[in-house]
């Protein structure tokens, strides 16, 4: 007998906010997608969620920076009949300056950032439409209202994102369809993200301005529910980004300087 709970696709699925995601979804009686380049974890986590939440998980053991594996997962993606959310959520950063970086490094936060959530968002995005139900999830960054040095990739990919989904936003309203999509810009939040990247947590900020990745998700889930585009959490980054916006570019650029060389991301050129 067919499942009846809904179904929800979770890409960078293996840990941080995207193994949060997945806890919680299934918590709420969702059946999962899980996609993410370690099979190893998703088996575990796939275990976990039935064990506990009764939750069925089909895996896709995918890189999405190679373009096949991208395309594996968007064909699987766009042949489901009711899929209920998608939450593009793979992602890493790399820190340094973009002239002393390694390319590769960079080419994959774009590869990653903006090609796989542009091609799994159209894979799906068609199908929720037609039915009148669904919801796309779009992880960005505060990085993306505030690109700054020594991240600069990353920042541009997650400004990507924003704008990505605020057009996608206005296109579903302008025509009146009810499906939601959201860009979900986070700051710093506990979770693997800064160990891969070399990050030290002590020195990026205070502990007062980290999130655990339950309250990311849980705002996340609560912005979806009023169909809110933009939905930053905790109320320091909100208050972050909005005085920010109102400073005068100038301003607003030479305190991104001064933070990023006081944190280490940047020092004067010899």
């Amino acid at each position: 007998m067919p499942s009846t709970r809904p179904l929800a696709a979770i890409t960078g699925a293996s840990a941080g906010i995207g193994a949060t995601f997945a806890r919680t979804l299934a918590a709420r009686g969702h059946d999962l997608i899980l996609i993410a380049r370690r099979k190893d974890r998703l088996e575990a986590l796939a275990a976990e969620l039935e064990k506990r939440h009764g939750a069925k998980s089909d895996i896709i053991a995918a890189d999405l920076n190679l373009a096949d594996d991208l395309e594996r997962a968007a064909q699987h993606l766009s042949a489901l009949p009711d899929l209920a959310i998608l939450v593009n959520n793979a992602g890493y950063g790399v820190a340094g300056l973009f002239a002393k970086s390694a390319y590769p490094g960079q080419q994959g936060m774009h590869l990653l950032h903006v090609m796989a959530t542009l091609r799994l968002t159209h894979a799906v995005l068609a199908g929720m439409v037609a039915r009148g139900s669904g919801a796309i999830i779009n992880v960005a960054s505060v990085a993306g209202f505030l690109p700054a040095p020594g991240s600069v990739s990353y920042g541009a990919s997650k400004c990507w994102i924003n704008a990505f989904t605020e057009g996608i936003w206005m296109e579903l309203r302008g025509t009146g369809s009810p499906v939601r999509v959201q860009a979900l810009c986070p700051g710093f939040t506990y979770s693997e993200f800064h160990d891969v990247a070399g990050m030290n947590r002590d020195r990026l900020a205070p502990k007062s301005w980290w999130c655990p990745a339950e309250q990311v998700v849980e705002e996340s889930l609560e912005g979806l529910d009023r169909d809110r585009v933009f939905v930053i959490p905790g109320w320091r980054y909100r208050a972050l980004v909005r005085m920010a916006m109102a400073m005068p570019r100038g301003l607003r650029r030479r305190l991104l300087i001064g933070m990023s060389r006081r944190n280490g991301r940047m020092t004067r050129a010899k």
